[in-house]
């Protein structure tokens, strides 16, 4: 797995949340990738579509309620960053059902999900560690 110490905003809950995102990421990556018959490799897709399209959604309210709860000035912008990956999340599902189940896509998919996840938590939401720190905050639940 790719998750790394250094990724930890010194939250709790959203330091858990990070370390289950990654494994699911990871997992789904080496999966799309393992060379095996397609069919074989469905299963496991929808399992991570259907948990992508709901624990990130769980995941980015419990991350919003923390900024707002220590009044992050950059909340908006952030926002705006995970509607838009809860977006492209629901679009790719779609354009997969819809498509016949496109190992292309994803592959692609796939990709950037892992590339989003490492650069949003190693640039955005160190961001909130840093504004956090910088306000006394220590944790939350």
């Amino acid at each position: 797995m790719i998750w790394k110490d250094k990724y930890k905003l010194g939250v709790q809950l959203i330091d858990d949340q990070h370390e289950e995102l990654f494994q699911k990421v990871t997992r789904f990556v080496e999966i799309v990738r393992k060379p095996i018959p397609w069919e074989e490799k469905l299963e496991n897709i929808h399992e991570t579509l259907d948990f992508m399209k709901n624990y990130v959604v769980t995941h980015f309210q419990a991350e919003e309620g923390f900024q707002k709860k220590i009044g992050y000035t950059g909340y908006e912008e952030h926002k705006k960053i995970h509607d838009e990956m809860v977006q492209f999340v629901l679009d790719t599902e779609s354009k997969f059902m819809n498509d016949g189940y496109n190992e292309q896509l994803m592959q692609q998919f796939a990709g950037k999900l892992l590339a989003w996840l490492i650069n949003h938590v190693l640039s955005d939401d160190q961001k909130i560690a840093v504004f956090a720190k910088e306000k006394g905050v220590e944790d939350f639940e």
